[in-house]
């Protein structure tokens, strides 16, 4: 039984395009079983129903106050059911009773090597700084920006002739192979405690 995996993106979902590549090899142990955005014209959305994903949206501007949208994106998150969570470029923070419903569920990448430059702008805080090694890191989703704790850490020189774009680019690849690899690992881990369980 593979782990159902729901994705939270807002962009063009190029990670979630790593994990559907991946799951179409029947001995990859997870498989995306719904996306969710907060961005109706999110490329992401496209990606999913190609493959027949069910693809939601849940835009932000179209609830009262941020509880009432946190609400309804639980509440869309939990009727899939997800073994785990997976934020992938997904834009906006989840509040701690999201958190709540899924504990130790929910994972995100992030384009740079936490704890240094946390935030939506790492990439660029890198080149800022002068740093000559940055990368991607996925970690555990707790209450605070970008501080869980580390799953996989994946590093990337910085080369003299870097833009924010180009050393983003390399950042993205090494950061859909941490993800698809360290999701594998997550799940067969989750799978074998709750069979030690059922022993």
């Amino acid at each position: 039984m593979r782990a159902r995996l729901i994705v939270l993106a807002s962009g063009a979902g190029t990670l979630l395009q790593a994990l559907l590549d991946a799951q179409a090899d029947d001995a990859y142990p997870a498989e995306v079983v719904a996306v969710l955005s907060d961005r109706p014209a999110a490329h992401v959305l496209a990606r999913a129903r190609r493959r027949g994903i069910p693809a939601e949206v849940v835009p932000f501007a179209d609830f009262a106050d941020r509880d009432a949208w946190d609400r309804e994106l639980g509440n869309r998150a939990a009727s899939h059911q997800p073994d785990l969570v997976v934020l992938a470029g997904f834009m906006k923070l989840l509040s701690p009773n999201f958190l709540q419903r899924f504990p130790g569920q929910v994972i995100n990448t992030h384009p740079g090597l936490l704890p240094d430059f946390p935030g939506a702008h790492a990439v660029r805080d890198a080149l800022n700084a002068g740093a000559s090694v940055t990368g991607a890191t996925l970690i555990w989703v707790d209450e605070g920006i970008d501080t869980g704790d580390v799953i996989a850490r994946v590093e990337v020189s910085v080369r003299d002739e870097d833009d924010e774009a180009s050393l983003h680019e390399r950042i993205k690849v090494v950061e859909r192979e941490m993800l698809v690899q360290a999701v594998a690992e997550l799940v067969t881990a989750q799978q074998h405690s709750a069979t030690g369980r059922q022993q």
